[in-house]
Order: C-alpha cells, then structure tokens, then sequence
C-alpha cells in the first residue's frame, strides 16, 4: 500500500467535513427549494409547520454557502501549491 503525508491526509479529512456541512445544508434548503418550485398546497403546509418550530433557511444559505466557497479555494490552493495541477 502506498503512504501519503500527514499534511494531505489533514487536508482530506477537512475537506470531507466541508463537503458534509456542504450536503447537510442543501438538506436543510430542501423544503424551502420545494416550496419555492413546486408550490403545492403540500409544500406550503410542510413551510408553515416548519415556520413554527424557528426553521430558517437563511441559516443554510449563510453557513452552507461560506463552507462551500472555503471548500472550494481550500482545494484550488491545495491543488495549485502541493499537487502541481489547475
């Protein structure tokens, strides 16, 4: 099996963590988004009983949205510094 250095092994596991944060806030985006395309009496009952208990997708957009640009430069960076590619 082949070794790799602690710094990339690092790097990969702090990249998985974004991308996770990244996919849990696209779940948590998925009624809003369901809401806003379909329009369905459904969906909008789905929003209003949502509303009651505090959700707010603005969470989402904010936190998912800020890991998914620091993801993205983390691995532009990594890629252009350490693996010689872009």
């Amino acid at each position: 099996m082949g070794s790799q250095s602690t710094a990339k092994t690092i790097f990969l596991l702090a990249s998985m963590v974004g991308w996770l944060i990244v996919g849990a806030s696209l779940m948590y985006l998925f009624p809003f988004l369901a809401d806003q395309f379909v329009s369905s009496d459904l969906t909008h009952l789905w929003m209003q009983t949502l509303s009651r208990s505090g959700y707010n997708p603005a969470l989402a957009w904010v936190g998912g949205g800020i890991t998914l640009t620091l993801t993205i430069v983390a691995q532009i960076i990594w890629h252009q510094r350490f693996e010689g590619k872009i």
